[in-house]
This record gives structure tokens, sequence and C-alpha cells, in this order.
């Protein structure tokens, strides 16, 4: 689902043909950095947990040689970026299921914004703070709805895929972000919001492990659906936020 909305920023803002140069900040195994690189664009992975560098190495071991020469993997920090890159490098930065991470995102994502050339394209994906009620509350778990309304901080979540995918369990708690504050954050920081989706709309409350159903077609097409159109998107489990360097 994030793949479909990050092509369909990617072609309003670049002219067809274009080789991108992509910086995916904690890449995890790989998956969307190698989608954009089997599209003819040149992408750097960041990530600094070792079992997923060793996935992503072995993902593109597996590829064409000109699929490999077009991607390359860097170990380290993504609150670091200055260290490994320069600033206005990249035409395009992602940073899917990383924020949720990080206690004060505000530092990354101004690093982020500055590997940004003009016009540059900043994908987010983050945790919806302002939903977080919803799914313990269509699955019965009345306490844990109560609380969620008066917190957008340190609730069980899951991992998510660089595609926003199904999540496997996580274990320790995370943050998650409101939309509002994520507006005015990406203003300041140069990279104003251009585009938002929801993400899970609909799907967030199937149980983990559960076997995909027969009509996956309709299922992606009604999530994407739903993730365009309020008032749907606003309590989507995840948000992708599309920024854009001034």
């Amino acid at each position: 689902m994030v793949a479909r909305q990050l092509e369909e920023q990617i072609a309003g803002r670049f002219p067809v043909g274009q080789r991108l140069r992509v910086l995916d900040v904690g890449m995890g195994r790989g998956a969307q950095a190698l989608r954009l690189a089997r599209a003819g664009h040149q992408v750097t992975g960041l990530e600094r947990d070792e079992e997923m560098i060793a996935a992503a190495r072995a993902a593109l071991a597996g590829e064409p040689e000109g699929i490999r020469e077009r991607m390359r993997i860097v170990e380290g920090d993504g609150q670091e970026t200055g260290v490994h890159f320069l600033p206005g490098g990249f035409d395009v930065v992602l940073c899917h299921g990383v924020l949720m991470y990080v206690e004060e995102p505000d530092a990354l994502l101004a690093g982020l914004a500055r590997m940004l050339a003009p016009g540059g394209l900043l994908s987010l994906l983050v945790r919806n703070g302002d939903a977080l009620a919803l799914r313990p509350g269509l699955s019965g778990d009345w306490a844990g709805a109560l609380a969620a309304f008066d917190a957008t901080a340190h609730l069980p979540h899951s991992r998510t895929d660089s595609n926003g995918g199904t999540p496997a369990p996580l274990g320790p708690d995370g943050r998650a972000d409101r939309l509002a504050d994520l507006t005015a954050t990406l203003a300041g920081i140069g990279a104003p919001l251009h585009a938002w989706y929801g993400v899970r709309v609909f799907t967030d409350t199937a149980a983990d492990g559960a076997e995909p159903p027969a009509d996956m077609t309709a299922l992606l097409d009604a999530e994407e659906r739903a993730g365009r159109t309020d008032p749907y998107r606003s309590v989507a489990a995840l948000l992708h936020l599309c920024g854009v360097r001034g």
C-alpha cells in the first residue's frame, strides 16, 4: 500500500524516466529499497540492525547485476545521516516505521530534511496517535481503549515492514505521532506537508499471522480508497506523510 502511494508521489513530482537518488533510512530487510532499485533509481539503504542488514544483503545478492550496482547498504544510525552523507544529496528520503522507535524525533526529522535536494520528497510512515483507542476498542479491550485516549506514546505496537504490510510482534513499547504535530514539524524543518494517507484502515484488527483473504485484490483496493478518503484515513493505524523540500 505504501509502495503504491510512494509511486504516485514520485510520478507527480519528477519527470518520467529520471533516475532519482534515494535514501531509505531504517530500510529493514530492504523491500522498499529493492523495489526502487528495480525501477531504475540509485538507492542507498541505511540500517543499524545487523540481522536486517544480513537479510537485505541476501535479498540483494539474488538480484541481477544492474540492480545490485544501483543499490548500496550503509550500516549506521538514522540520527547520524550528517556523518554518512552530504546535505542535499538525495531526491527522495524514506523513513518508514522508524519514528516510533525514537523518543525525540525532531532532530532526526531535521537531519532527514537536510539530506534533500530542493524540491525533494520526504516520505514518513508513522503510528497514528489520533487513533490509538480504535484497535483495543474494536477487540473489546475497554481498559486499553480508555487508556489510549490520553496517550500518544509508549503503547504496545507491532513493527511493520517498509511497505506498511502485515506487522510482526515487536515486544517493546513505542511512540505514536499526531498528524497536526508532524505537520507543524515538517513546516518548521523546511519540508512542509504535501500529501498524506492512511494505512491499515480496515485490516489493523486482523489477528497477527492470520491467513490472507481469498480476494486480496479487493482488500487492497478498499484499503487504498479508504487511505485517501476522509474521514476513514484519519482513523488508520498508520499515517504516510509526504513533505517537499522548499
